[in-house]
Formats: C-alpha cells, structure tokens, sequence
C-alpha cells in the first residue's frame, strides 16, 4: 500500500472550530459543525484500517474533482490493478432503517440524506471523469458505516455497504486481491491528485465580524484558550499541555488569516487577536520572519 495523497482537515472545519470557541453559533450552524466533526473522525477511522494495508495499492484521501462544472468528492479512492474503489465513509450512530429508498432513524423517524444516492452519483461522475481523460478501469464502490455502534434495518441485501462488522473481513479480502501496479496507475493517481479541487469554505460559515469574536490563542488539540505563563510558554486552561509562544502566535496568524482573507495583517490587529499574549515587539519580530512586510511605518503590514 502506497498513499500518495494525505488527509487534511477542511477549511470550513478548521474555520467552524475556530467560531464555534469564540462565538455562539446558531443551533443550525453547531449541528452543522458537529456533523463535519463527526465525519472526519469517521474518516480517521476509515485510514487507520487502509493504514494496515500490505498489498500493491495505492490510496489517496479526501479528493475532489470536477466534471461538467460539477463538484464531487470521494473520501478515500483505493487504485488496484483492475479496479477502481470509491469509498463513502458515514459516522452515523444509533439505528436507522430502510424505506422507500430513503435511509430514517429507527426512533424519531427523521429522513436523512441517502448515503447509496452520494455514492452512486460520485461513481457516475467519477466514471465520466475517467473516461474523459483516456481511462476505462472499472469501478466498485461502497458505502462504509464505520461507527461500531450503528445499526441498519431492512435494507437490499445486494446494496453496496460494509457494515462496522464486516470492516476488517472486507479489508483482508482487500489485502488478499492480487495486484500489481504498473506505471500507468502511477500517473492515473499522479493526474487526479493534479486536478484535486480545494474548496471555499466561506459559503456554509454563518455571518461573523472582528470585532464580534472571542480575542484569545486557542490550544491546537482541545480549541481552549490559552494563558501566558512567561514570555517563552503559554498552557492551555482546560488541559494545562504547554507549548512555545511563539508557534502559538504564528498558528494564530494564519487562523487569523483564514477567517479574514481580505484583512490587512497588521502587529496591532494581531496583538488584539492574541489577546494580549507575546509582545507588539515579539510579534512584530514573527510577522517579519514569516511573512512579506508592506509599506512604512504606521501604514505597514504582512501578507
């Protein structure tokens, strides 16, 4: 196994984690947010059992192409030598049952969006996207429930998912296929990898503005601020892990960036988005050794 293409986290998650500690988001926007959260830590999961993978493959994570002026992604793609496999990775928990071709859950009867339409309409874009640029493989896909604790009632017993109990059978009749790979599936994961699409965040995101949100570092693993214990150590205030200022600072920088693409970064506007923590002389040092200095004086700033 071969991943040529890592798994990175969205920049609408990342932005939404960031809002989600310094403002109160709406109950659409939270529930919005925790079903981007969920999804990706289903995806995780997902990887750490294409991790375990010893046989002539190769992965890529989290791409997204487009055909016709159409948009689709596909969680994990697996290159084989004969075929193709598209994996659509849903974290669902609880139990959820089968009718009329929509999936609801078993309590509340709330209709959910059709993980097999997902699928089906990512293969026939992906098929279409292949045979456009000169390839012809075949293409297996499925749905993958990876949450051990979700339950499915009264679906076709041909329709394409693996179920949290057939998840490692799957991946050891996977391991056993035989393949080889060859140069021409190389460049096949080479050419999509190319074409990948990355995507705006900025249209889900609810409204927000500077002066609206929370001023403070926030810790990488646990999205809590952090407190300044010195100059050269800040720690966070919900699970006391230490990490160096400066590489706060910078990380804050670029979360600043990220929610305000179009904001002139200045040594006070950071300073303010830090809240107080490092200096305007240490922070003036940072933005000038990491990033490109505009202007003079009272007019200049960092991009």
């Amino acid at each position: 196994m071969e991943e040529l293409k890592c798994r990175s986290l969205s920049l609408e998650l990342q932005a939404l984690r960031s809002l989600n500690t310094r403002m109160d988001l709406s109950v659409e926007a939270r529930k919005h947010y925790s079903n981007l959260e969920k999804g990706y830590q289903g995806e995780i999961m997902f990887d750490q059992l294409t991790h375990k993978l010893n046989c002539d493959v190769l992965v890529i994570k989290d791409l997204c192409l487009e055909f016709n002026n159409t948009t689709f992604q596909i969680d994990t793609l697996i290159i084989s030598q004969e075929t193709i496999y598209p994996f659509e990775v849903k974290n669902y928990k609880g139990d959820f049952y089968y009718e009329s071709e929509s999936f609801k859950t078993l309590v509340s009867k709330n209709e959910i969006l059709n993980p097999l339409y997902q699928l089906k309409r990512c293969m026939i874009l992906l098929q279409q996207f292949l045979r456009s640029i000169g390839v012809h493989m075949p293409i297996k896909g499925y749905v993958v429930f990876i949450n051990p604790e979700f339950t499915l009632y009264q679906i076709p017993l041909n329709a394409p998912i693996i179920y949290p109990t057939q998840l490692n059978h799957f991946m050891k009749t996977l391991n056993q296929t035989s393949s080889k790979l060859s140069s021409r599936h190389r460049k096949l994961a080479a050419q999509l990898i190319s074409m990948h699409k990355t995507i705006s965040p900025y249209k889900q995101l609810p409204p927000y503005t500077f002066g609206q949100l929370k001023k403070g570092i926030l810790h990488p693993v646990c999205h809590s601020f952090v407190v300044s214990r010195g100059e050269r150590k800040v720690f966070c205030e919900k699970c006391d892990c230490g990490e160096d200022t400066d590489t706060a600072i910078l990380r804050s920088v670029g979360e600043l960036k990220l929610l305000f693409p179009d904001m002139k970064i200045t040594t006070n506007c950071v300073y303010e988005w830090c809240g107080g923590i490092g200096s305007h002389k240490k922070i003036r040092r940072l933005l000038k050794e990491n990033y490109k200095m505009i202007g003079v004086r009272q007019w200049t700033y960092f991009e």
